[in-house]
């Protein structure tokens, strides 16, 4: 792409640099802090000397000062809220605008884009001049902030913390390449040993490294992880899931496209894969094409006739995956082999059912990436796994393919964006500090945002709770957690064996509400919807509760607890220390919002958290309807939210009848454990025992059974109720119908009696109660009657024990 404009020096200058990460397979990190009139013109001059097959510049568009868009020739251009569409493309260059008007630094763009880049390539990193000074009085927040920036506050009136450390991390950075404002010629990166080929090189010969081997084209793998994985994959058995993790760059996509293709020669005739989108699985259907070349690709799906025998690979959207089951030709029972790609992206609810569902099932996720965390998402996962099937296997994919071992490009985007960030080892925590003859004391610490900024050890001891936690932990939460306004962050803390201090929790809370009443009363009208206070708002406008407007609230929006210190009540102690700081600050009320899954539900109730609202359809991130719930500080607050719940109670029956009917019963169950045990008719005996004796049909006496099965249900203590929840429900869901056992011996707290009755009552799902057929459902709600019956008639009083 030269042009007659090319600097001959800066030519040679790359060509020189690029031989050697060619010859390392690296990756080149070029950084540009000048002002954005003269940065713009060094990336120019650096497209312009070099040969770009695929060159990608990020960022908004570009105008001289008479307003025509002066375009590099050749380059694509795209806007970093787009850079998800690129995912499965390579560029040999792509130019992060930071620096234009109108741009910032997007974390979470930059840690996207940063995969495409191909070995040999280089990223290039625009900034402003004061990235280089850190005492520069120019620090200020960039136009990407303005996603930070809710109300009251402005985009210039937020820090630049996490900015800072940015620039930090960029000065210390020797293996990139730096263009200073007054050089000529960039400063060439301090690579060791600049003329030595990585340790993955040393162990391929040139024909390996240059992807051209005879072995390759017929799909075999580049590296001995990934044919471990390949061969598990290919001979995964029932009951026995394999959970693929690796960096980005391992060949995770494509190994599952090596074992499709062994499957289907094999003989399996159907395989499934799905992933968030089609572009995610693109590396999967280009190995079917390599490896079996009679086959043809059509939009979402791989065909090829085998041996006579025609056999398919489908993509499905996650969506699809459970109604496929439905289709004609699938058998249930014996449903195909599902890969699930990029998993940490996919709810975790969601990925369970499939567990349930899918004898042969696989899971690949990417450890750390914007996907979604594969720590995380192995915490959620992993009970799951442990219980439902105790011999799933774990593998890791270590070696690079896509680039060569310490990459500069993927070191410097994992100090940027802090996506290595980890907790302390658990048997430190475990072993060390619970496990002593005298516990040692957990202590509570507001943080000091300006400090933890400082500490990088800190920082990402903190990120790393937060990580293993929640597994759609972004790159961007980092920005949020240094520079989002009016948020407070609490830790806890012990001394290990040595007395050395591990972050062991952290709660942050958000300051949410305190509009005006002219703006309050807008919101509560829907006609205004300034940015951020989500709980605060939300019970506003959709609850109808103008007061939620005029309050001020602290929502927790995180709590995280190290896997060793869990169940020791150091979540619990956080909120009973967060509460007390809101009450000193002159807040009365606090708030949660999350997405409903019962263990969670348990959690905030036990701390004296009430339900405020549910949402009326499943949130993306994470698969379930958003619940929230409050807490008051005050007597005042207590009652207003009292009212809110009341609500909560009173509309909750129509909403699983209607908008929430898909939702599974056990979120539902702990639903309806909130709120008083219903009135009951005087009739309500009779009408039990009449149908309970073969009289009626379910459809008219489904009123009575609901109400008796209420009053009956807020009477139980959670001590009876919850273990049976926790243990049976994956194993006995709705889908299946009660078992035979549950159908002979009906137990009211059964897990699986408890879910069939939720779904069958409240959610009209009457084929929760049998599979068998409508009069085998029907006599279960016969032997339901007569069991609440039974209960009603030594209870005569619902109020009293």
């Amino acid at each position: 792409m030269t042009t007659p404009d090319t600097d001959p020096s800066l030519s040679a200058w790359l060509t020189e640099q690029g031989d050697v990460l060619r010859r390392r397979r690296w990756r080149g990190v070029l950084w540009i802090a000048d002002d954005a009139s003269n940065a713009i013109r060094k990336a120019r001059t650096w497209i312009a000397a070099g040969h770009w097959q695929s060159p990608l510049w990020i960022g908004p568009e570009l105008s001289s000062p008479d307003g025509a868009v002066t375009w590099p020739s050749g380059v694509k251009r795209l806007s970093a809220s787009r850079v998800r569409s690129r995912l499965g493309s390579e560029h040999d260059l792509v130019v992060f605008d930071a620096v234009s008007a109108g741009a910032g630094f997007d974390p979470d763009a930059f840690g996207a884009i940063s995969g495409t880049v191909l070995a040999g390539g280089w990223l290039v990193l625009l900034t402003p001049e004061h990235w280089r000074e850190p005492a520069s009085p120019d620090w200020r927040a960039d136009a990407d902030y303005r996603r930070l920036a809710h109300w009251p506050h402005a985009v210039e009136t937020l820090s630049t913390r996490y900015l800072r450390r940015l620039a930090t991390q960029l000065r210390r950075g020797n293996e990139l390449a730096a263009w200073p404002a007054d050089a000529a010629l960039p400063i060439a990166p301090a690579w060791a040993d600049a003329g030595a080929p990585t340790p993955s090189d040393a162990n391929r010969t040139e024909s390996e490294a240059a992807g051209e081997t005879e072995a390759e084209a017929a799909g075999d793998c580049l590296t001995s992880d990934q044919a471990v994985a390949v061969s598990r994959l290919t001979r995964m058995r029932r009951r026995r899931p394999v959970v693929l993790v690796a960096d980005r760059g391992r060949g995770k996509s494509a190994a599952m496209g090596i074992a499709a293709a062994r499957r289907l020669r094999q003989g399996e005739q159907r395989l499934w894969i799905t992933a968030s989108s089609l572009v995610a699985v693109d590396a999967v259907f280009d190995r079917l094409e390599q490896l079996l070349p009679g086959g043809r690709r059509e939009a979402n799906r791989f065909e090829v006739v085998v041996d006579g025998r025609d056999c398919r690979c489908e993509w499905l959207t996650p969506e699809q995956v459970v109604p496929a089951l439905a289709a004609t030709g699938i058998d249930a029972r014996s449903p195909p082999t599902l890969f699930v790609d990029e998993a940490a992206s996919i709810p975790a609810a969601r990925l369970m059912s499939w567990l349930r569902h899918f004898p042969r099932i696989a899971f690949a996720t990417t450890v750390h990436g914007y996907e979604g965390t594969g720590r995380g998402f192995e915490v959620r996962l992993r009970d799951a796994l442990d219980r439902l099937t105790p011999d799933w296997r774990r593998l890791q994919l270590e070696t690079p393919i896509r680039w060569g071992t310490e990459d500069p490009l993927e070191s410097l985007t994992r100090d940027l964006l802090c996506l290595d960030a980890d907790i302390a080892a658990p048997e430190l925590i475990a072993e060390s500090v619970f496990g002593a003859a005298c516990e040692v004391p957990v202590r509570y610490v507001w943080l000091d945002r300006e400090a933890l900024a400082r500490d990088d050890a800190l920082l990402r001891s903190i990120f790393g709770l937060l990580v293993q936690a929640h597994y759609r932990t972004s790159p961007s939460d980092l920005r949020q957690l240094l520079d989002g306004p009016d948020l407070h962050l609490l830790a806890a803390f012990v001394g290990d064996a040595v007395g050395k201090p591990q972050a062991i929790g952290i709660c942050v809370v958000q300051q949410e509400g305190g509009f005006d009443a002219t703006l309050a009363n807008a919101i509560y009208r829907g006609q205004r919807r300034p940015r951020g206070h989500l709980l605060a708002q939300s019970l506003a406008t959709h609850g109808g509760f103008e007061a939620a407007a005029l309050a001020r609230w602290w929502r927790v929006t995180r709590i995280a607890v190290h896997p060793a210190a869990r169940c020791r009540g150091v979540g619990a102690s956080m909120i009973e220390r967060v509460a007390a700081a809101a009450l000193a600050r002159g807040l009365d009320r606090l708030g949660v919002s999350f997405g409903a899954e019962p263990s969670l539900i348990r959690f905030w109730r036990r701390l004296g958290f009430c339900s405020l609202r549910v949402g009326l359809t499943r949130e993306a991130s994470s698969g379930e309807p958003a619940q929230m719930m409050g807490r008051g500080l005050t007597p005042e607050a207590g009652q207003a939210l009292a009212r809110m719940n009341d609500d909560f109670v009173r509309y909750l029956p129509d909403l699983l009848a209607s908008e929430l009917k898909d939702i599974e019963p056990c979120v539902v169950v702990g639903w309806l454990q909130e709120g008083a045990p219903p009135q009951i008719p005087a009739d309500l005996c009779e009408r039990l025992g009449w149908f309970a004796a073969g009289g009626g049909e379910l459809a008219l006496i489904r009123p009575w059974l609901r109400t008796a099965w209420l009053a009956w249900w807020r009477r139980q203590p959670s001590a009876t109720v919850v273990p049976a929840l926790d243990s049976g429900w994956a194993e006995d869901a709705p889908e299946a119908g009660m078992s035979e056992a549950a159908r002979e011996n009906l137990d009211l707290t059964a897990a699986s009696h408890v879910a069939a009755v939720v779904a069958a009552l409240f959610q009209y799902r009457d084929e929760a109660l049998s599979t068998l057929g409508r009069r085998e459902g029907l006599a279960v709600a016969r032997r339901l009657a007569s069991a609440l019956l039974a209960w009603h008639q030594n209870h005569r009083d619902p109020r009293t024990p």
